[in-house]
């Protein structure tokens, strides 16, 4: 595919699109792969895991989780809250980035640490895992030629998930190498919610 350099695109507009992931990543100039792949974990104690997974547990019956409105203020913000309290990271939401008129629109959550210097971006989704991962392909794509990232040095792979709030994927980019790679494994919530909390705190603390 090739985009239309007379146009303006946004990071929804290629979800509205139905573009394929790999085709936006080539027409971008990078490579992609969907695989299977576990990130690394955070290892040392996370103090509030127990209290989160009942609060969510105690809030699913109740609420209809028929928008993405819904998922981020029942399930996706309380995990993001949690990994602040965790990180003492920085939170941007609905964050807005313009790289060029190809790279341009909201971030739902930008997450930032200065030691180290680490960017971490959460996209929330409705049940089309697949267009959301296309979204957050252009958005790690403008992350890595946004004059305010970490260099490569920093940070030689930059990270960002789709999540539904039930179901979160995550995505790699090796910036060096300029290829993608698209997880096919997903962690559920709450089902996985340590696993997947060890994860996000591990992104930001190396």
């Amino acid at each position: 595919m090739k985009l239309d350099p007379t146009q303006t695109y946004t990071f929804s507009k290629y979800f509205e699109s139905g573009y394929y992931s790999e085709d936006l990543a080539q027409a971008f100039g990078y490579s992609l792969e969907y695989k299977v792949f576990q990130l690394p974990q955070y290892s040392g104690e996370l103090d509030r895991l127990l209290e989160l997974r009942e609060r969510i547990e105690e809030a699913l019956p109740y609420v209809e989780l028929s928008t993405e409105l819904a998922r981020r203020e029942v399930i996706i913000s309380r995990i993001v809250l949690e990994l602040i309290h965790y990180t003492k990271a920085k939170l941007r939401i609905e964050f807005s980035l313009r790289v060029n008129n190809q790279l341009q629109g909201t971030l739902d959550y930008l997450i930032r640490t200065t030691q180290p210097n680490q960017l971490l971006v959460i996209e929330a989704s409705l049940a089309d895992l697949s267009r959301g991962f296309t979204q957050l392909v252009a958005q790690i794509v403008a992350l890595d030629l946004w004059e305010d990232s970490p260099t490569v040095a920093e940070q030689p792979i930059l990270t960002g998930c789709v999540s539904t709030g039930s179901l979160w994927q995550f995505a790699c980019l090796d910036r060096v190498n300029k290829h993608f790679t698209l997880g096919i494994n997903s962690y559920r919530v709450v089902e996985d919610i340590e696993e997947l909390m060890r994860i996000l705190v591990r992104l930001l603390k190396n």
